[in-house]
This record gives C-alpha cells, structure tokens and sequence, in this order.
C-alpha cells in the first residue's frame, strides 16, 4: 500500500482544502477517491486526522496511505451516436448535451465512450482503456462536434494538433448582457480556485495562459449570441471567461447566474464547427452543424419578445 508525506511550502497550498491540495499532488487519484480515503481516517496533518475541509497551513505535514483502485472495465452499451464522418483513423460525432465524454469517479455507463466503444468495438485498442479513442472533451451540458481516433497513429497526430492550437474549434454561445465590443478577446489566466477547487478560475494560484477569442452575431434584449473561438484548451475555459467579464453562459447554474429565472432548456453552449488535419491523409478537414433543435427553439422565442438586431459580419 503506497505511503506519501507532503510538507506545505510558502504560499503553495496555504489555506487550502486539504482534498484540493493532495489531488493536485496525487495524479494517480481523482479527487473523489481522496475524499473517500480521507473519510476512512488515512489521512494525517501534523500527526492528527483531518477532513477534506481542512485549510492548510504553511509548514504542515500531510501523511497518507491508500490503495491504488483498479480501474472498472468499460462496456459497450447500444447508445444511438449522430455521426458526421467515419473512415478506418478517425470518426466526428455530434455529442448530445448532458452525454458525459468518458467514464470517470462514480459514473461508468451511458458516456460517449460506451456508445463508442459498441459502434466502434476496435477502439478498445487505442489510447487509455479509461478513454479509449478520446483527444480533447466537451463538459457534460455542452453539445456538438468531436473528433475520436481509431488508431493509435490517429491518437497520437491530432493529440499533437492540439498541443500544437493546429485544431480550430468554434462554438455559438449565448451570454448574458451586451458585450463591450463585436469582436474581441479575453485573456485572464485560469486554474483552480484559491478556495474552491473544484471550480476553475481565474482566482488561482496557478495560473496558465489562456484566451478565447469571440464575435457577436445576434443581440437580443437581454442577451448576446457569439461565436467564440478558445485558442487554447483550459478546463471550463469559455464559461470562467465569460463570467469574470459579467457575461456569463445563459443557463450555466455553476458559473453563471443562478437565480436568475429563464426557460432556456439548459446552458447555452454548442460546438458547432472543427477543423483539423486528417492524421493519415494530412487534408485539412472541416465540418460544421446547425444549433439543436432546443436551442434554436430558445432563440426564436427571444425574437418574439422584443428588440432583436442580427449583427453585420
């Protein structure tokens, strides 16, 4: 059973939660694993038993010891996928909202890898068996477009075309409010939150480069339909820069506002166009899709409601 000990420095981890801080220092684990390794008493600071709760201090000594849990097996499951292309290295499927992408802490069926792995049964054999075929994500609410690898190769050319910004991802977004500007950009660094690390930020402190680009296509009395470009990929990117800028993601009950009542059917957010290099034929492919039919529904209703202004590209 594996033992690690961990000396709070300066500044690094002060007043943190003692599950953020060992699930930044424990890759191996989810944070959800931690949690319960914690509440099964495995874990010491300065000698004491502690919860997930505790804020550290500098100088603490963090002790634990835990098992590494074997990983389930994933099953294929009869899942219907909307595909926009498929050849022998790569297949693009439109992810529907509330469709997690993987298998993670507490969730193993109904993802898009077990739909995946039942239309597509050789991808078993490529990549992690956790996220099999799987080179960038979507959050859960967010529906559209992604592009899965069948082999290796694949895996491995558009992993590298996405270290490497060579993939151009667009979605429409609706937001709250006006935007200051029709075309711009917004460029805070984002990690974890200071306190609440479980949620990204820009608050942290371990920031990374981050910038997501946008234009405003419609404006409607109270809110503002974007085509947003993430230049880079960090974890809830689109959603924490929009909200520090005061226009958060309509719908979005995490970073958003949430007591605010609207009738869109959930968060406002589709990936609606990908362009990247074919990993075997090095053509630059591109595929885009409408707005689903809940969304688009959304908006025409806005436009029944009052003022409505379609913005010159």
């Amino acid at each position: 059973m594996p033992k690690r000990e961990f000396l709070v420095p300066p500044l690094v981890g002060l007043d943190q939660r003692l599950d953020v801080f060992l699930s930044e220092k424990i890759n191996e684990l989810t944070r959800s694993q931690i949690q319960k390794i914690v509440d099964k008493q495995k874990v010491k600071v300065n000698s004491v038993i502690r919860k997930s709760s505790y804020k550290l201090r500098e100088g603490d000594r963090v002790e634990l010891e835990y098992e590494i849990p074997k990983p389930e097996e994933i099953k294929a499951e009869n899942i219907p996928l909307k595909l926009e292309y498929s050849d022998d290295h790569i297949v693009v499927v439109d992810k529907p909202s509330g469709m997690v992408v993987h298998p993670g802490a507490g969730r193993t069926h109904g993802t898009l890898v077990n739909a995946l792995l039942y239309h597509f049964p050789e991808l078993a054999e490529v990549g992690p068996k956790e996220r099999p075929g799987i080179v960038h994500r979507l959050d859960k609410e967010t529906s559209g477009l992604m592009v899965v690898a069948k082999t290796q190769k694949a895996q491995k050319d558009l992993q590298q075309q996405f270290r490497m910004r060579e993939v151009n991802k667009h979605y429409l977004g609706l937001v709250w409010g006006k935007m200051p500007e029709k075309k711009g950009k917004i460029t805070w660094s984002i990690g974890r939150h200071a306190k609440h690390g479980e949620r990204m930020s820009i608050k942290t402190k371990k920031p990374r480069k981050a910038e997501t680009q946008y234009s405003v296509q419609e404006e409607y009395p109270e809110y503002s339909l974007l085509e947003i470009k993430p230049v880079t990929g960090r974890t809830h990117q689109i959603r924490v820069h929009f909200s520090a800028s005061g226009h958060p993601v309509v719908g979005d009950t995490r970073y958003g506002r949430r007591k605010v009542k609207i009738c869109c059917p959930r968060f406002f957010l589709h990936s609606y166009r990908l362009s990247f290099i074919h990993p075997e034929t090095r053509e630059r492919l591109e595929f885009s899709i409408p707005l689903p039919e809940d969304l688009k529904n959304f908006l025409e209703k806005q436009k029944k409601r009052g003022t409505f202004s379609k913005v010159p590209s």
